[in-house]
């Protein structure tokens, strides 16, 4: 279980839900699972299925994406704030790299299940983070 105002203080900072209201943040952060993680845990296998939504508290981990010839590249690194498993949120679909933990990390995560019934619940909430999922993507693009 997670201290909901703590966890609304973090919300409050993800990108993700800058156009949220403060009523919506609350929702969400009742949500929220707090996971410890020890320095070379893997949060989350790449190929799997996306079970959800990520954000570092505290540490740092790195995503890592595996070749089929065994070699490993580190893509992205993840300190307090950042966050991962956007994607997974819509479509639950594989994990596009392995994230690991380089030093004890906190995570809040967010299940997909309960974002879904969230978004059901709220659908002014829905467009406002799908609308900035869109910015996100298009900035994304035009790096391309």
């Amino acid at each position: 279980m997670v201290d909901v105002e703590k966890t609304l203080k973090i919300l409050e900072k993800v990108p993700l839900f800058k156009n949220l209201k403060k009523r919506q943040l609350q929702n969400l952060a009742k949500i929220f699972v707090a996971r410890p993680c020890e320095p070379g845990e893997v949060i989350v296998p790449q190929g799997r299925a996306g079970y959800g939504f990520f954000v570092i508290v505290s540490g740092k981990a790195e995503a890592v994406v595996e070749q089929e010839n065994g070699e490993k590249t580190v893509v992205n690194t993840f300190d307090p704030g950042d966050f991962f498993g956007e994607l997974a949120l819509l479509d639950g679909g594989p994990r596009t790299a392995t994230v690991v933990a380089v030093e004890p990390t906190q995570c809040l995560i967010m299940p997909r299940e309960n974002f879904l019934g969230a978004l059901r619940r709220d659908g002014d909430m829905a467009v406002a983070i799908m609308v900035e999922l869109s910015n996100r993507f298009r900035k994304v693009l035009d790096r391309l």
